[in-house]
């Protein structure tokens, strides 16, 4: 993309309220006055002109230090600015998301200094973008047994193997590639390394095999990639330990950045939801009347005010100043709770709606379709769940503890919000848990970290009432949660399930019994 002009200067000491006020602004004229947004949304990709309006202002400079030419990449300013790309469409907001947490942040902190440069040029000069590839088509959550490897060929390093579903596959300018270390016997080391491909160069160009026909997000292309590149050895990240740690920390930080995403998504679901209901009629009545509905729309307030507490907590934690790869447990609840408040929210609005919500060029359809994967990428939500429950239940043994109130009453998550759960949380676990039981476990303890986060807002200026609404709201969740979660459920798939399963067969001969 050629060098354009820099229409709001948001390289300089301008305040960022601004910034974000004149972008907003941007926005909303390109997706509701030049282009028609909910139609446009129903085609994959999106139109060059379009893309070129969306990246004029230079809105990736927020994610950039001020030594490299940007606003200083500060994470407030990160969250606000995706979320208010989340508001008109969430497609987008991924896709900064994909720049920010996946890349430049990464770069930010683990290149080498030689390779920075050139990169954030390319960004701020020329527009450019940048995705992840860690994905292959047979290690999905797998990620640590990938098969792509890489060999040192003097001042380069030589990558072979497959990636598939990366965000901005064959758009992106440059690629963070991960990999494992070929021996000389050609075994596999247990490490990964990350590469910087910039595809502008003749050995570094990333062969897209194929485009897949996503469900949702139509806005950005994903498909499989055929690696076969040799890179500078220069851009190579350097992790401060190892391979794994390095991509537990981008990870990590990337799930503690999921709320910025979720926040302008969740604010534009509550939006539609209030005006719509204001506006219609039944039975005489405006919909915002019936109780049914208010409980529905408070649902989704509640989602608005958690993905706020999230925000405000990510932005004093999930700078790159900090090391993230011990945060799992914190990280992984973050994730699961806001996704799964997306797609709740996105049902919300579509029950409210009715019929003509069930269309693609509807904000209701079509937002059902594209928060659905974000339970899955990045980390399957049941997987996470796991790896929550695992993580307190280790704690737990570890303490010699089996009251979950007294244990949760101690582990800084979750003080605040068992003070107000103490009732519901004073019972003794049987451990080790199965891993049913692990995944239910799992969700609980993100509701009760979420509902901890809310009541940190209580020491802000934050409206109380959003607050109080919030927790009765999660509360009522978590109450719910643990009924499931008390309750014993060993049932098992049955492979030979068509023995004898047939309801027709079975009507037909009890009619033959009551001929007789």
């Amino acid at each position: 993309m050629p060098a354009q002009t820099n229409r709001f200067d948001t390289t300089t000491k301008q305040p960022f309220t601004a910034v974000l006020g004149s972008y907003k602004k941007h926005l909303r004229q390109l997706f509701h006055e030049r282009i028609d947004i909910d139609k446009a949304s129903t085609r994959r990709g999106i139109a060059p002109f379009v893309l070129r309006e969306i990246m004029a202002p230079n809105p990736f400079a927020t994610y950039i230090h001020k030594d490299y030419g940007g606003r200083g990449g500060a994470v407030h300013e990160g969250l606000a600015l995706t979320a208010a790309a989340g508001y008109e469409s969430l497609p987008l907001a991924l896709g900064f998301g994909i720049n920010w947490a996946l890349f430049l942040q990464p770069v930010t902190k683990y290149a080498q200094e030689e390779a920075k440069r050139p990169v954030f040029e390319g960004f701020l000069q020329e527009r450019r973008m940048g995705g992840l590839m860690i994905t292959e088509p047979d290690y999905g959550s797998d990620a640590l047994h990938m098969k792509t490897a890489y060999t040192e060929d003097g001042d380069h390093y030589h990558l072979q193997g497959s990636k598939h579903w990366a965000g901005l596959t064959g758009w992106a300018d440059y690629w963070l590639l991960t990999a494992r270390k070929m021996s000389a016997s050609g075994t596999l080391g247990r490490d990964v390394d990350f590469f910087i491909c910039d595809v502008s160069q003749p050995q570094q160009q990333i062969h897209v095999e194929e485009v897949y026909e996503n469900l949702g997000i139509y806005l950005l292309p994903y498909g499989r990639n055929r690696i076969d590149v040799r890179i500078p050895t220069l851009q190579r990240l350097q992790p401060r330990t190892t391979g794994i740690k390095m991509m537990l920390d981008l990870l990590h930080r990337s799930r503690m950045q999921f709320p910025g995403m979720a926040m302008g998504f969740i604010q534009r679901l509550l939006d539609e939801a209030i005006a719509h209901c204001k506006e219609r009629h039944v039975g005489g009545r405006s919909l915002f009347s019936y109780d049914q509905v208010q409980q529905r729309i408070s649902r989704l307030q509640a989602a608005y005010t958690i993905a706020s507490a999230m925000c405000f907590n990510s932005s004093s934690k999930a700078g790159i100043e900090n090391d993230l790869s011990g945060a799992g447990l914190e990280a992984n609840a973050v994730k699961t709770c806001i996704t799964d408040l997306m797609q709740e929210s996105a049902q919300s609005l579509l029950q409210l709606v009715g019929a003509k919500g069930y269309r693609l060029d509807h904000i209701a359809g079509r937002a059902l379709v594209d928060s659905r994967p974000f339970q899955i990428f990045e980390g399957s939500n049941d997987i996470l769940y796991i790896q929550i429950a695992e993580a307190i239940q280790k704690l737990m043994q570890r303490e010699k503890e089996t009251n979950l109130r007294q244990f949760l009453g101690k582990h800084p998550l979750t003080t605040t919000a068992t003070e107000r759960l103490k009732d519901l949380l004073d019972f003794n676990l049987a451990l080790p848990l199965t891993q049913r039981k692990l995944t239910e476990f799992g969700c609980l303890i993100s509701r009760i970290v979420a509902m901890n986060l809310v009541l940190q807002l209580e020491e802000s200026n934050y409206n109380r009432t959003l607050i109080d609404n919030a927790v009765t709201s999660l509360r009522q969740e978590i109450a719910a949660l643990l009924s499931h979660f008390s309750s014993v459920n060993s049932t098992t798939c049955l492979e030979d399930y068509a023995e004898e399963s047939s309801w027709l067969e079975s009507f037909l001969t009890d009619s033959l019994r009551g001929a007789r």
